[in-house]
């Protein structure tokens, strides 16, 4: 989506939108277009839109009013998106190639959130649709905002910053397993990433096997698909300064391996690196708007499936940190992906902190639904940070506890903890599990996003399916931090 600002109204402008508060006065536009929002109960509600016809010069123009709640609302800014959003909904697919949107009266934020909202919502992935019919199609390319703010350039420019880094995320998402495996997602990101300033580094299975990455490896070992673990560095901030290490499950596809999946719905498993693409388009808005930070991105990427050299329920794996893992359920490989990836991270840079992402547990999608992300940290100041960073963005967390009498559930009779533990609290002993891995009292927290990733409805600021959660919420917590 093309957007560009302009001094007035292109003369040429035949779709026409303007932002309108709850509780303006309506009076203050033309007649026809007033009554005819009174008439059709047009509020100003955040989301809500009023269209009608009008003639302007000789032309027919489409004007839309487009509400953003009260100008007073604490969520204002989440309101402005909405309206950015509702308009991109109404107009993606309508005939239209462009609409001018008048933004008079708003601050310089709050324009930079209409942008967002729309643009976000405007995202959409055809490439493999061949047989769209005309009103299927998007013809809404361009934007020409009018009557911005002071500052409102700057502040799109790095809202435009994260709506790149959501848009990639939701990309990696949507991408089918037998395109994204791991050798083909280090491909992207080696492209996507190039002439940025990132440093990547790559991991082949040589060279995990070398350093004792057994649970990862196990995990891939069925699949023909070779695993990878990928770094994104980026040195933002003093050289000296730890960096913040944010890692990701990346399980491109999730079949369960030998403790197979069932059948029905085993193809939204091509979503299961969810956590990964929160950390690659994270990093991607972060050496984007160049954010002066240390930052560190890692994902271990690899494919479960089920084949005659698949991990065996039962079967014991030594990680790399020395620790063994006795595997009782070959579908609870997330976490043994993540103990490596986080031992070898440590390792090889000694973080700051550390957040975590995964599509984990299903449990927690019973626990939470599709409404917020689990949180799990041995830090309160952390944990808050992030649950503060996900109230401001809309990507809302919900922390859980940890505490011993759940780390115990973890032990095995015959190596030093099992992969799972009983039943209930699935999602607490998946992180009791993780925190195995922290070394050093290290700041950690383990956000567990399994209803979060894709959805099957709209919602405010995407469409059906992949939604980018993470990326706004790991992008605010850095500026929110570490940047202040």
């Amino acid at each position: 989506m093309q957007i560009e600002f302009a001094p007035s109204l292109p003369d040429d402008a035949r779709l026409v939108a303007r932002i309108i508060d709850q509780g303006d006065d309506l009076a203050s536009l033309e007649p026809m277009i007033a009554q005819g929002a009174s008439v059709a109960r047009f509020k100003g509600s955040a989301g809500q839109i009023f269209e009608v016809f009008a003639d302007r010069k000789g032309h027919v123009v489409r004007v839309a009013l487009a509400g953003a709640g009260k100008a007073d609302d604490a969520e204002r800014l989440a309101n402005c998106e909405k309206a950015g959003a509702a308009l991109a909904a109404k107009y993606l697919r309508s005939g239209a190639e462009s609409i001018a949107i008048e933004l008079t009266d708003l601050t310089a934020e709050e324009a930079a959130s209409v942008l967002l909202g729309f643009r976000l919502r405007s995202w959409r992935y055809d490439i493999y649709r061949t047989k769209l019919k005309d009103d299927q199609k998007a013809t809404l390319d361009s934007v020409v905002v009018v009557g911005v703010a002071d500052g409102a350039k700057e502040a799109w420019e790095e809202a435009a910053a994260v709506a790149k880094g959501v848009e990639l995320a939701r990309e990696l998402v949507t991408e089918p397993a037998n395109i994204l495996y791991p050798e083909s997602y280090v491909a992207r990101c080696t492209e996507r990433f190039a002439d940025t300033g990132a440093e990547l580094i790559v991991l082949d299975e040589a060279t995990m096997k070398n350093l004792g990455m057994g649970a990862l490896l196990g995990v891939g070992q069925g699949s023909i698909r070779e695993s990878r673990v990928l770094a994104i560095k980026w040195m933002g901030g003093n050289p000296d300064d730890a960096p913040i290490a944010f890692v990701g499950k990346g399980v491109t596809f999730d079949t369960g391996g030998i403790s197979l999946k069932p059948g029905p719905g085993m193809e939204d498993m091509k979503w299961d690196m969810g956590g990964s693409a929160a950390v690659v388009g994270a990093m991607m808005t972060l050496v984007t708007r160049k954010a002066p930070v240390n930052v560190v991105g890692v994902i271990g990427l690899v494919e479960n499936m089920p084949d005659g050299n698949a991990q065996r329920p039962g079967d014991v794996v030594t990680t790399m940190s020395g620790q063994t893992v006795e595997v009782l359920n070959t579908d609870a490989e997330g976490r043994l992906v993540l103990a490596d990836a986080l031992t070898w991270t440590q390792k090889q840079f000694k973080p700051a902190k550390i957040v975590d992402l995964a599509t984990l547990t299903g449990a927690m999608m019973i626990a939470l639904g599709t409404e917020h992300g689990g949180c799990f940290s041995n830090s309160d100041e952390l944990a808050d940070d992030l649950i503060g960073a996900g109230k401001a963005t809309g990507d809302k967390l919900w922390r859980f506890p940890l505490a011993p009498a759940y780390d115990k559930l973890l032990d095995s009779p015959i190596a030093d903890m099992k992969n799972i533990g009983p039943r209930f609290a699935g999602s607490i002993t998946a992180a009791q599990f993780l925190q195995r891995y922290i070394e050093n009292d290290t700041p950690w927290a383990h956000l567990d996003i399994a209803g979060m990733v894709w959805s099957e409805k709209p919602g405010h600021s995407w469409d059906k399916g992949a939604t980018g959660f993470g990326v706004r919420l790991l992008d605010r917590f850095v500026k929110a931090t570490a940047e202040s």
